[in-house]
């Protein structure tokens, strides 16, 4: 199944030459002139008025367009420059297992809890922000690096029982740059969560296309070493994406403490089911990778993830567009009780989800053949694979839209505080998903992994929605009662 909830999916945003020295205040009368000067600077922040979702969606699509268009090179080069396989399915396999263990760390800040809270506590308790950021930033960094410390560990582990010889070899070597990777990517998706929260979303896109610029040259330099060097290459790519945040993020205060403030607390409560529903997701790419080599197609899994990748390239887009401003959008409505707005923004970002996805599915599946062809038909990528992955494509498109619709609505759920549905929804999706694949593939082959995905997105989309009607219809039952009650 396709990562894009989270897939995959988008780190910290602090200066750590500011927060270190900072946060170890001498004095109790050193932290309260810095409250103060933090306290002043998010007041300013707050008391600018921000442009309406639609604006800043329509905005802000051109530059990641442009910007984090980049990121679709990666999956091309990789074709080009290593083509399908024995080897790069090891590649794509480790990649798949770490994406799996990486959503402990990764999905914990992307598009999460963390921007619904973020507005109440700016709402309520301003002068509480910079103790808020600088315990999140604190507890990133400290359990994040043994937590991916303790997956890279496991993964080797893992590979040394499922590969022999080079193999075992090429997949030992990638562990250490994953786990640096994992870091990296935490602490990006803290701090592009941190300027989302205050309407600057054009610091993802922009620091994404340096990033961009350095992994492909990085990984230029490397292809002489193979697929060992691909991580690497990623990791690079990364640590100058989350260095251009941190300058974006310059002016945003943090007191670095390993306190737990109750907004921390609750935080943690609502992104701890975030990260278990997403992490029982995520075996799904395993699983599919699993299956892709019971099918029997030489280079399968590689041919299955590059298919995956253009099919998720319109919801890509509207993630980097749309998904972000909408999670912002919606908790400042939730914060001020405001559901008639929630409702309103969602039934529009539903519609123009399904509208604009279907439409730009069908220009893809129109002209798969020659975009595969132009795409991938370079280098070591042969044409027999081109074409297995024109085959594969239009099954996952299939989904597309729904795909969409169920990122949508999980923003909505974030946004009114009810990710606790999140675990259900994971054992849902991977429950679906392994039924159909054992079910599919072996009807379909490759297709029908494909497919699998499609209706995955397609029954979750649907459960989400009719617990989201529900989930208001609570919410405004309760303000209805607390307005009666004054």
């Amino acid at each position: 199944m396709s990562d894009e909830g989270s897939a995959p999916t988008n780190a910290p945003k602090n200066a750590p030459a500011q927060s270190a020295p900072e946060a170890d205040h001498g004095s109790d009368a050193s932290s309260a002139g810095s409250a103060g000067t933090n306290t002043k600077t998010d007041a300013a922040t707050s008391a600018k008025k921000p442009k309406s979702l639609a604006r800043t969606s329509l905005g802000l699509l051109p530059a990641q367009i442009v910007f984090r268009g980049g990121e679709a090179i990666f999956p091309w080069l990789l074709s080009t420059w290593f083509g399908r396989s024995h080897t790069t399915d090891v590649y794509t396999f480790a990649w798949a297992a770490f994406t799996f263990a990486g959503s402990l760390v990764f999905s914990a800040y992307q598009d999460s809890a963390l921007v619904p809270l973020l507005a109440e506590v700016r709402k309520e308790n301003p002068a509480a922000l910079p103790a808020f950021r600088g315990a999140l930033l604190a507890h990133t960094v400290v359990y994040g690096s043994a937590l991916a410390l303790v997956v890279s560990f496991v993964a080797a582990g893992y590979f040394g029982v499922i590969y022999t010889g080079p193999d075992r070899t090429l997949a030992e070597l990638m562990v250490p740059g994953f786990f640096a990777y994992l870091m990296a990517l935490s602490l990006k998706t803290f701090f592009a969560a941190q300027l989302n929260a205050e309407h600057r979303y054009f610091a993802l896109p922009v620091a994404s296309a340096f990033g961009t610029a350095v992994a492909v040259s990085c990984l230029a330099l490397a292809r002489n070493v193979g697929p060992v060097g691909i991580p690497y290459a990623q990791l690079a790519g990364e640590i100058v994406t989350l260095t251009v945040l941190v300058r974006f993020a310059r002016d945003l205060r943090f007191a670095w403490t390993l306190a737990r403030p109750p907004a921390l607390v609750r935080v943690g409560k609502l992104i701890a089911a975030e990260v278990f529903g997403a992490a029982i997701t995520r075996v799904n790419p395993s699983v599919d990778q699993l299956f892709a080599g019971l099918v029997g197609v030489a280079g399968g899994g590689t041919l299955l993830r590059l298919a995956g990748d253009v099919g998720s390239l319109p919801t890509s887009i509207l993630q980097a567009a749309l998904l972000s401003v909408l999670l912002t959008h919606l908790s400042e409505d939730a914060s001020k009780r405001d559901y008639r707005a929630f409702r309103a923004k969602l039934s529009g970002a539903l519609r123009v989800t399904l509208l604009s996805l279907s439409a730009a599915c069908l220009v893809l599946h129109l002209v798969r053949v020659p975009l595969l062809r132009l795409v991938f038909r370079h280098g070591a990528m042969d044409d027999d694979g081109v074409l297995r992955m024109a085959e594969i494509l239009p099954y996952y498109l299939a989904g597309v839209p729904t795909f969409g619709v169920l990122l949508v609505l999980v923003r909505a759920h974030i946004a009114a505080q009810n990710s606790r549905v999140m675990v259900r929804m994971g054992i849902l999706n991977a429950a679906v998903n392994l039924t159909g694949n054992a079910i599919l593939a072996k009807v379909m082959g490759l297709k029908g992994i494909a497919l699998s995905t499609s209706v995955v997105h397609a029954i979750v989309a649907a459960v989400l929605y009719v617990m989201m009607n529900k989930k208001l219809r609570a919410l405004e039952a309760a303000a209805t009662t607390s307005e009666v009650g004054r």
